[in-house]
């Protein structure tokens, strides 16, 4: 039975792209508006928008466990429950099973995925950040790694496009370190959210907090996907928005895809090569393997975009040997693999907050604040111990339930105790920027082959001094803003992180001027054959300190329309 949907099955396309997240949705929608025949590639199963989202309506009570998992759900993810919540029943179905998709680690890394059509954008956080010319020169600047070869003003329209078609709420600032975009109308702070912000603004020069801006539409405006309407406020998420009101693939950019009539969409396609043309010096197409019946497969194309995600990405560029390659399509550089980065967290405080018992707030609301980086911006920001910075994420909520012990009285005091809101707390958790190690790295192991017969991946990765003292600096000025805030019981906290849990991955075939030190070009092309394009987190070359999913869709746009245009011209 074909396993393609949408189109029937072909030898040969204008393009093909792997992979149907963030990145892979934006690929498929900007080729085949531009009139390319394009299959799209998916590794896991086939998931459709709405009737697969099986735990979306569910109530607590619908829950086995209260929704827990048992010892045998955790055998099974064991390296994906690390987040917290990946294998609650809510959720877990859309992780891996760690046993049937093995890796392994020098150092603990958290390689968190999702293997079906719409990817981690079923699952993603949704917090959508611009970056600015801060971050673009920050290495160059810093003599750190390798520049940039693009700044602010080349993905400025990039992101402008993107986010008038996803809908992002945000809150204009004018901020340098964090340019505004083409927002929805922000979600409203709740009352504690709203003194805090007062409060920091009184005391502190240069800080601001903001609603998180998050890809969710907030108004009556139409958007273009399948039924996409306003945000609910029923924070849910993470089981798939039946809605459509928060950005995924499969509500949006991969609807928009098929109805052009020139998407042919196939799951259960486990890419591992690009075939390569010594003649040409292109790529011809890929290899696969069907995940379940482990047929293999030849498709061709004139362009390949690999939007699997980092990891995975630079694993398939990384299997691709040939003579002019012998070490991985692209890797004349030796820098393929190498270079992880993702952003450090779990560091903040929280605290209590007084004086709001008789005020609380409708609906559940799918993000908290947003505090801006402050730190090494000029003058009195800069830090001697660490460079470049941080940004917070968190929220006040009321929920403290710490009075219902177990010599709490029965009878009625009980009851409205329990039908009585907790008190109010605040919680500043930080994000910080990783800087781009060379040594922090992926290799593959051939001698532990997965069930498919394919290299198992292998992460040696970790923070070092750098991000070590900015923890200590996050920390610190969380408990000084709750502290004039007037929070009072302020725990600081500094919890186990290590690479990988903020699941931003990113880094592994980096972007470049000189082929010497990068692995793609200023526009996403792979040096020396480029005709492949690599527009997930592979090709990022620092991380900045903010959320990097944007980004990525906006550097995706730009480069699929950069190939429509060089094909159109016969150049590729």
């Amino acid at each position: 039975m074909s396993k393609f949907y949408y189109n029937e099955e072909q030898d040969s396309y204008d393009a093909i792209v792997v992979g149907t997240g963030i990145s892979g949705g934006w690929a498929a929608k900007e080729l085949c508006e531009n009139g390319l025949k394009t299959l799209v590639l998916e590794r896991g199963r086939m998931v459709k928008h709405r009737e697969d989202y099986v735990t979306a309506n569910k109530d607590p009570w619908d829950f086995k466990h209260a929704g827990n998992p048992t010892a045998e759900d955790l055998k099974k993810q064991e390296k994906q429950a690390r987040t917290g919540y990946t294998v609650k029943e809510e959720s877990r179905h859309w992780f891996v099973n760690d046993l049937e998709h093995p890796y392994n680690e020098v150092k603990r890394f958290d390689w968190m995925r999702g293997y079906h059509v719409g990817g981690r954008s079923i699952m993603w956080g949704r917090h959508s950040y611009r970056w600015s010319d801060l971050d673009f020169a920050a290495n160059k600047n810093e003599g750190i790694a390798v520049d940039w070869p693009v700044r602010y003003k080349d993905i400025a329209p990039w992101y402008d496009k993107v986010e008038s078609y996803i809908g992002v709420s945000g809150e204009l600032l004018n901020l340098p370190q964090l340019p505004d975009g083409k927002f929805e109308p922000m979600m409203e702070l709740n009352c504690v959210e709203q003194h805090v912000r007062e409060q920091v603004a009184e005391h502190f020069d240069g800080r601001i907090i903001t609603s998180g801006r998050v890809a969710h539409i907030n108004s009556d405006k139409k958007f273009e996907g399948d039924g996409r309407v306003r945000c609910q406020f029923r924070n849910r998420c993470v089981r798939g928005c039946p809605f459509g009101a928060y950005f995924s693939s499969l509500s949006s950019t991969l609807p928009a895809a098929e109805a052009t009539g020139n998407l042919t969409l196939r799951p259960d396609s486990i890419v591992h090569e690009i075939m390569y043309d010594p003649d040409t010096k292109k790529a011809t197409g890929v290899k696969v393997i069907d995940r379940e019946t482990k047929e293999t497969f030849e498709f061709k194309a004139k362009v390949i975009f690999l939007c699997a995600s980092a990891v995975a990405s630079t694993s398939i560029l990384m299997q691709s040997k040939s003579d002019r390659f012998p070490n991985g399509l692209g890797n004349d550089s030796g820098e393929l693999g190498h270079n992880i980065m993702d952003h450090h967290f779990l560091v903040g405080a929280r605290g209590k907050m007084d004086g709001f018992d008789d005020k609380y707030y409708k609906g559940r609301k799918p993000n908290g604040i947003y505090i801006p980086r402050f730190r090494n911006l000029g003058g009195a920001s800069d830090m001697k111990d660490f460079t470049r910075g941080y940004g917070y994420q968190g929220g006040a909520g009321r929920g403290d339930y710490e009075e219902l012990v177990a010599e709490a009285t029965f009878g009625k005091a009980y009851k409205d105790a329990v039908l009585s809101p907790g008190g109010w707390n605040m919680n500043m958790l930080a994000f910080g920027e990783i800087l781009p190690y060379h040594d922090n790295k992926m290799t593959l192991d051939y001698d532990k082959l997965d069930q498919w017969g394919l290299p198992t991946v292998t992460f040696d990765a970790e923070i070092r001094q750098n991000e070590l003292n900015m923890r200590k600096d996050m920390q610190d000025q969380a408990v000084q803003m709750l502290e004039k805030a007037g929070a009072r019981d302020i725990v600081p906290y500094d919890n186990t992180y290590a690479i990988g849990l903020g699941i931003h991955e990113m880094g592994t075939a980096r972007m470049g001027n000189d082929p010497k030190t990068s692995v793609v070009n200023a526009n996403n092309q792979v040096h020396g054959c480029e005709n492949v394009y690599v527009t997930d987190g592979a090709f990022m070359t620092s991380a900045s300190c903010v959320n990097p999913s944007l980004t990525y869709m906006a550097f995706t746009a730009r480069a699929a329309n950069h190939a429509a245009q060089e094909l159109k011209k016969g150049n590729l």
